[in-house]
């Protein structure tokens, strides 16, 4: 399949799509929509407030590719961020909008492509892409493309899911489909690979995160072996032992700065 074909079928796959809809029965677009899909990310979510700090990036200029509804970026905007999102489903962007309205918050959004940004070279001080890449066709290129937007001494911030992660492990074990495992493009890496993708970058981090929560996803006899057993006996087991089998590789990097 060339390129663009490749690409529409990707565009048309998450215009169908709204990211963990089944959580929420209000209105699509309304402030409570934003609000149960806001309170459901970081309940599952639980650790990336913490890890981001979004407060931290007040008066930066901050770029998400993938944006999806704008869950993220409107806590970078709420902090004082200058932000910007870029997203390949129109469906998304127009929710985006949305959001950010119900918020009161401004940014620029709008429908594009991650591996061909129409921006300057060196315009952000942040490139955020939290759970895009392992979506995207060619994923060194949306790297390079985020290398080249971001502002040398300027901070990447990505996500990759984990193939050694827990989740990959409990998706055979209780024959249960990933989330969008059935999208055009879905990948796992491990820390190293995703090392290697970010070779351009100083001081690169990556970081296993995302470790078992109760889920409200599964039903009947599946729900409570998970919810009961599994998550009970997981999360007793000291971190520092289980570490490494994080869902969700969170990598950090910087660019290098000019001489």
């Amino acid at each position: 399949m060339c390129y663009q074909n490749k690409l529409q079928s990707i565009q048309n796959y998450w215009n169908e799509r709204i990211h963990d809809m089944e959580m929420t029965d209000q209105p699509i677009g309304s402030p409570g929509f934003f609000r149960d899909l806001e309170e459901y990310r970081y309940e599952k979510l639980h650790y990336l407030p913490k890890m981001m700090d979004f407060s931290s990036f007040r008066g930066k200029k901050v770029l998400e590719v993938g944006c999806g509804i704008g869950t993220d970026l409107v806590q970078f905007a709420k902090a004082g961020a200058g932000v910007t999102g870029v997203d390949l489903s129109k469906t998304a962007v127009d929710l985006a909008k949305k959001n950010f309205s119900c918020y009161h918050v401004k940014g620029d959004i709008r429908v594009g492509n991650g591996e061909a940004l129409d921006f300057p070279d060196d315009t952000f001080d942040v490139v955020y892409a939290h759970g895009v890449l392992q979506y995207t066709m060619d994923i060194q290129k949306m790297v390079n493309e985020l290398h080249r937007v971001l502002k040398p001494g300027g901070q990447f911030i990505g996500m990759l899911y984990n193939r050694k992660g827990w989740l990959n492990l409990m998706s055979k074990v209780f024959k249960v489909d990933l989330e969008h495992d059935d999208a055009p493009v879905f990948g796992t890496y491990t820390a190293g690979e995703f090392r290697e993708f970010l070779k351009e970058y100083d001081d690169v981090r990556v970081i296993p995160e995302r470790f078992p929560v109760k889920s409200k996803l599964q039903k009947g006899f599946k729900a409570l072996l998970f919810n009961t057993l599994f998550v009970g006996c997981f999360n007793v087991i000291p971190r520092v032992f289980v570490r490494r089998w994080g869902w969700h590789l969170m990598a950090f990097g910087v660019k290098h700065a000019e001489a």
